[in-house]
C-alpha cells in the first residue's frame, strides 16, 4: 500500500486537494483516507447504541446501515490504522496532516518537511506521480 501524505498549514488546500485526488485514485485502485483532526474532537452521537458501547469500554464499535459502516476505535495511533488498511489490501492510503511522521508527502505552501515528493502540486500531478510515494509495510507490533 502506498501512502500519499498531504501536508501544509491550516487553510492551505489540503482537504480540497484530497477531495480531487481520491476520485482519480479510486478509478484505478482501492483508496482509504486518514485525517489528522488536530484541534477538534470527533463527537460520537450522544445516547446512540454504538456510543454507549464505546463509553462502556469496547475497544471498537461499528454501526452498519443500508449504505455504510461507521467504526470507532480506541486508538490514536496512525500506524494501527495503516496496518488495518494494509491488512485489508487497500492500494493507497491518502493521509492528511501527519507532518511529524515522515511519510512521503506533498507539501502545500511553505511548510518545512522531510521526504517531500512534490510541492504545491495539483491533484492531477499527484495522481501522475502516485507510484513515487513510499510503500507502507506493516511492522510486527
Amino acid at each position: 500500500m502506498r501512502i500519499i501524505n498531504i501536508i501544509g498549514h491550516s487553510n492551505s488546500g489540503k482537504t480540497t486537494m484530497i477531495t480531487k485526488l481520491v476520485p482519480l485514485l479510486a478509478r484505478v485502485a482501492t483508496v482509504a483516507t486518514i485525517k489528522h483532526m488536530g484541534h477538534h474532537i470527533w463527537e460520537l452521537p450522544k445516547g446512540k447504541d454504538t456510543t454507549v458501547h464505546f463509553e462502556g469500554g469496547a475497544i471498537a464499535t461499528t454501526g452498519i446501515d443500508a449504505e455504510k459502516a461507521v467504526m470507532s476505535l480506541r486508538t490514536m495511533d496512525v500506524y494501527e490504522i495503516l496496518d488495518f488498511y494494509a491488512w485489508k489490501g487497500y492500494e493507497y492510503a491518502v493521509v492528511e496532516g501527519f507532518k511529524e511522521e515522515g511519510f512521503s508527502c506533498v507539501v502545500l505552501g511553505d511548510l518545512a518537511a522531510k521526504n517531500v515528493v512534490m510541492r504545491d502540486a495539483n491533484a492531477e500531478e499527484v495522481f501522475a506521480m502516485r507510484d513515487q510515494f513510499d510503500v507502507y509495510v506493516p511492522k510486527n507490533r
